[in-house]
């Protein structure tokens, strides 16, 4: 069952949101070659344990128990997501994408960014545009009244303008009270299909496209990577369904 936030319920996933895109914020000087990918995930906890929270994704199971080790995912060119921190500095030419969850008082956000470690080729920025405005096409279809394929439809469909495609084995999600809520969210397949949306439904809308086939693997307990082994870039906002435009609730203009 998909869960209606109330008034109350959204405030706190505000202030879970906010966090998250203030942890963004206090990273992006970090974004640069010769960063370790460990103290750009030491600034993340840092600043996540400073605003009350808890890094939401540090100690997650996975489906067979193995506690995620670290509170950011970093992962570098065709690792797709879920990236370990480790002492791997970053290098010019790379896209690297982030994703951050924060936990504050029972309420969760979650959101991902790629960044470019410059100077990157074309195919790397054309990757990066196509995913970031494939999220918000997927955004403006979260409004009342419209099925959930619907923003899968427009994901994908966007994503193929590009001649790229969409990861098919990991989803998008609800959010709130749990980091992983129904519904899954696929970032692909035909619209007008699913439950019908409604006002304040939260979700966590986050595409993730490969440059060559969608067809990825594990590599180790949390590792995802393409399996051609060519780019792959991730964005994600959690967002909240109105009547009208959808409220993103991480947007990194935030104060704090």
């Amino acid at each position: 069952m998909i869960s209606i936030k109330t008034p109350a319920e959204l405030d706190a996933i505000r202030e879970a949101c906010r966090i998250v895109a203030c942890a963004f914020q206090a990273i992006e000087s970090l974004m640069v070659p010769g960063t370790p990918t460990i103290k750009i995930d030491e600034a993340v906890e840092k600043y996540i344990r400073s605003q009350g929270a808890r890094p939401a994704f540090k100690g997650y199971p996975n489906p067979e128990g193995k506690a995620f080790p670290a509170s950011a995912c970093i992962s570098i060119d065709e690792e797709v997501v879920h990236g370990i921190p480790d002492g791997r500095a970053l290098k010019a030419g790379q896209i690297v994408g982030v994703d951050i969850g924060a936990e504050k008082e029972g309420f969760f956000g979650d959101s991902a960014v790629t960044y470019a470690i410059h100077p990157i080729d074309e195919l790397r920025k054309r990757l990066m545009q196509a995913t970031s405005e494939a999220l918000m096409c997927g955004i403006a279809k979260a409004r009342e009244g419209n099925r959930l394929s619907d923003i899968s439809h427009a994901v994908e469909s966007h994503a193929r303008t590009y001649h790229f495609s969409v990861v098919r084995d990991l989803v998008g999600h609800g959010i709130g009270r749990k980091l992983h809520e129904e519904p899954q969210i696929p970032n692909y397949g035909s619209p007008g299909r699913g439950p019908a949306l409604r006002e304040n439904m939260v979700f966590a809308i986050e595409p993730m496209v490969n440059a060559g086939t969608y067809e990825v693997e594990t590599i180790g307990d949390w590792l995802v990577v393409t399996r051609d082994r060519k780019p792959s870039a991730h964005f994600e906002h959690t967002i909240v369904v109105k009547n009208g435009d959808a409220e993103i609730l991480t947007l990194r203009n935030q104060s704090g």
